[in-house]
């Protein structure tokens, strides 16, 4: 018997792009969490419905630890997580009421729960924990293990009142200030021979996981920030080192992942970073997430010397007057100053593209493939406008909105909102842009397929087009 089972629902079969890209990364929030619950005595268990079929293993793991409570606690800090995606949705559903069918209570915690408690209440969950995770765990596991009675005494929590059945919301938890203070995730839970063998199988290498911060300060309008908020924290560049130097000991990995959504924010931690891996013995070559304006000279030098091989920037569009629309706060020649200065330290150069946001029409959407065209990135990353609970842009496009509300998984794409263009002919669009950056043969014919569906559209534009 356990205290705590802790899962997730974020299963890389229930999502056809995934599984295409067969890139499986471990669950960070989750283990970090279990480390949490550790410090302060419990027994836990962790089931990974990642590679696992989901339904057969969380009844086994039920079986099999017969824990007392169990949380799903999802991974903050996957970009995946962050999407809301309704099959994660039904999945935690699934698992909260098989779970509270053998009378154990259940806890949860994510963005899609923070934004739709009462949702994920009436879906069987006994509390949803709401944004930053680590501190809320420890005192809602102490309660619903003890007497299970004053919940309203923790902040940062939604539940269902005993006698009305009402939403109720306590008091918002502060942001943990000392990251420094929390402990490595609980890496011993962690079965990686799957992992492995998914990531050898698909592109002969393995690949793992680590964040170095949590948030971001930047206020792009169709950003979602359920768990984080606007604030931005970091560890200490020695404790990410010692880390690295653990997780290389241990998994011996041959290439890592910064999950965070900004790193390299700062340009003296960077270099602070660079100096604590030499020292600790702890590089491995890595990707991480950026903004073009950050991707300076010293900083993308620092990082090449730090194992850096890959930076994926938010560049979104190629029309200035869409990045100012979207509150981007970057400038068009900065992208081309970035990819330069990763070029110059043979560092790959990958963008988020992102079409589809209100008043784009087929012109910007030229100067969108014109820039990629003339910077030549290593990769990019597309997706359309998506509307997030909480954001501006969700308040702007609302009133267009129709029932669905999320994607139902990472490949869905679908324009929720009247944009220029159909669903369809942004589909066409991403995979000609992605045909024509990786050299495929499909290329020109994908073209042709956007062509085809740019005339189609309902909406009157120029019928002329340059790709």
């Amino acid at each position: 018997m356990v205290d705590v089972l802790l899962t997730h629902s974020n299963h890389i079969f229930n999502d056809r792009k995934q599984v295409r890209k067969m890139q499986p990364y471990a669950p960070l929030q989750t283990l970090l969490a279990a480390a949490c619950l550790r410090l302060q005595g419990y027994r836990v268990a962790l089931f990974d419905p990642t590679l696992e079929a989901p339904e057969q293993g969380f009844l086994k793991a039920l079986e099999q630890h017969k824990p007392r409570l169990v949380a799903v606690c999802e991974d903050n800090f996957n970009f995946l997580t962050k999407m809301c995606l309704l099959r994660n949705r039904e999945l935690a559903s699934w698992m909260a009421n098989a779970a509270a069918a053998t009378g154990v209570p259940v806890i949860v915690n994510g963005s899609d729960s923070s934004d739709r408690p009462a949702e994920y209440l009436h879906a069987g969950f006994d509390c949803v924990m709401l944004g930053e995770v680590e501190e809320s765990i420890v005192e809602v596991c102490r309660l619903l293990l003890g007497a299970r009675e004053g919940l309203e005494n923790i902040r940062g929590i939604a539940f269902l009142d005993a006698v009305s059945g009402s939403l109720r919301h306590t008091p918002p938890r502060a942001p943990i200030r000392d990251l420094n203070a929390l402990p490595m995730p609980a890496w011993d839970l962690l079965d990686a021979a799957p992992y492995r063998k998914a990531w050898l199988g698909a592109h002969g290498y393995f690949s793992m996981n680590m964040v170095t911060s949590r948030g971001c300060p930047y206020q792009c309008n169709w950003c979602a920030k359920p768990i984080w908020g606007d604030n931005y924290r970091c560890r200490s560049a020695r404790l990410v080192a010692q880390e690295m130097l653990e997780v290389k000991t241990r998994f011996q990995p041959d290439h890592l992942w910064f999950a965070d959504d900004i790193f390299a924010l700062s340009q003296q931690w960077t270099h602070e970073f660079m100096l604590a891996v030499a020292d600790a013995g702890a590089a491995i070559p890595f990707k991480m997430q950026s903004r073009c304006d950050l991707m300076t000279r010293p900083t993308v030098e620092d990082l090449g010397h730090a194992g850096c091989t890959e930076v994926w920037m938010g560049v979104e569009s190629g029309a200035q007057h869409v990045l100012d629309a979207m509150d981007k706060g970057t400038r068009l020649w900065q992208v081309f100053d970035a990819r330069e200065n990763l070029r110059r330290h043979a560092v790959r150069a990958c963008y988020f593209l992102q079409f589809g946001y209100p008043g784009e029409t087929w012109t910007e959407i030229e100067k969108t493939i014109a820039l990629v065209r003339e910077t030549a990135p290593d990769d990019i990353g597309v997706s359309v406008s998506y509307p997030l609970p909480g954001t501006a842009f969700h308040r702007m496009v609302s009133s267009q909105l129709g029932p669905k509300e999320n994607w139902s998984d990472s490949d869905d794409l679908d324009m929720m909102f009247q944009g220029a263009f159909t669903t369809e002919f942004y589909r066409a669009l991403a995979d000609a842009l992605h045909a024509e950056v990786r050299e495929e043969p499909a290329a020109a014919a994908a073209w042709e397929t956007v062509r085809a569906l740019r005339e189609t559209c309902a909406r009157k534009v120029p019928l002329w087009i340059s790709c």
